[in-house]
């Protein structure tokens, strides 16, 4: 029995060098749930399946030289500390929005979040490369790039008209200030009574012409900086109907169009979180006057980064568990997480908003154990346990 190992915040190295070990059978990294249609298709075709499967284990065998040759140093986490990234705290611009808690937006018109649709990945999942819109020009794929596109738009019109997919979001902001790699959360203006704390990772990989180490809490104003910082959170989702819509398309034995309905709610979720940021910069103050265009919106040329658990800067999942307290998600728009906090329905989204004019996107990547033993005393957690969840970034 074939394993499919595949996902966002998988990796076709770890899956190699960690999984792959552990099980007698083929074991396949997939980097999109909708393209383990064609890793199936080879797997059940019995002139192909063994030449596969071979190609597969000799991929694997070079990821894991790889991952073993590689040669990475990491300096202790005091050091790390002591080296991160420096703001200067008293001119910095630091806004104030214009609330704080939640907003709840319920029932969304899709025709709205529609122009905010990336399509690039969506031709990714039909394993065609190449960025929309110049895809639909391609000379190689591009006839069949066009005719997928139509096909999809044709589908995203029924799915308007008939109301097939909802569409809902919870988003807010919290007096918010750093303490080492903690970001503490108030529960109002006054600062005194602490709402809930968010567990940062740091880097400590050296790379060439680095300057710094960073982590995420290095984005908000520290407790004893004489400044008034705040920190945002989101969770949408296009998903609602999502699942239900696919069966119907399964029983019509018609995988086309259900593999083409699931890409299409996910696209629909990840347009809804860009469109839901333009409107939190707004509320924030500083992307008021912005006037960037949908492809600059894509392109992410605005202040201001939204990372999530689970994804390089912050490789922890179980922190979503916080986020989703305080937006009351589950509640609020049908979101639920599970054991493994994955959200449910599929077609979601999530994370945090940081608003610091030069926040950015990093990856935290390999820790040492000192690190992982204060991450584990911060969070009140044994460290067996952190481990469990951080294992891809154990550097031991």
């Amino acid at each position: 029995m074939p394993l499919l190992v595949g996902g966002a915040t998988t990796s076709a190295k770890h899956t190699a060098v960690k999984i792959s070990p552990n099980y007698d059978g083929p074991v396949v990294h997939v980097l999109d749930a909708s393209r383990s249609v064609s890793v199936v298709e080879r797997l059940l075709n019995k002139e192909h399946r063994d030449e596969f499967i071979a190609q597969n284990v000799a991929t694997q065998k070079e990821l894991v030289a790889s991952f073993n040759d590689r040669k990475q140093t990491l300096v202790p986490y005091a050091e790390a500390l002591q080296k991160r990234f420096a703001t200067d705290w008293a001119s910095v611009q630091i806004d104030k929005p214009s609330f704080t808690g939640t907003r709840v937006l319920k029932d969304i018109p899709l025709e709205e979040i529609r122009p905010y649709i990336d399509w690039s990945p969506y031709f990714s999942t039909w394993e065609l490369k190449g960025k929309y819109p110049k895809i639909l020009e391609d000379e190689v794929v591009g006839e069949q790039a066009r005719e997928l596109f139509e096909e999809a738009n044709r589908l995203l019109d029924e799915i308007i008209a008939k109301k097939l997919l909802t569409a809902n979001a919870v988003y807010g902001f919290w007096p918010a200030a750093s303490s080492g790699d903690d970001v503490i959360l108030y529960t109002d203006e006054t600062r005194k009574h602490e709402l809930k704390r968010l567990h940062f990772l740091r880097q400590q990989w050296e790379r060439r012409g680095q300057k710094d180490y960073r982590s995420l809490a290095d984005y908000i104003a520290p407790v004893d900086s004489g400044r008034e910082d705040y920190l945002g959170g989101f969770a949408v989702t296009a998903g609602i109907g999502a699942h239900e819509l696919a069966m119907k398309y399964k029983e019509q034995l018609d995988d086309y169009k259900a593999i083409t309905a699931s890409a299409l709610a996910d696209r629909l979720a990840e347009a809804l979180a860009e469109m839901l940021h333009e409107r939190a910069r707004g509320d924030w103050g500083f992307g008021k006057t912005e006037g960037l265009s949908k492809e600059e919106l894509i392109g992410e040329k605005y202040r201001g980064i939204r990372p999530a658990a689970g994804y390089p800067a912050c490789p922890d999942h179980t922190e979503k568990r916080t986020l989703f307290d305080l937006l009351d998600a589950e509640r609020t728009v049908g979101i639920e997480l599970t054991s493994s906090f994955a959200m449910f329905p599929g077609a979601s989204v999530s994370g945090l908003y940081f608003g610091h004019p030069e926040s950015r996107y990093f990856t935290v990547d390999r820790m040492t154990k000192d690190q992982i033993q204060a991450y584990a005393k911060r969070k009140g957690l044994s460290l067996e346990e952190v481990e469990r969840w951080l294992a891809p970034n154990l550097a031991y």
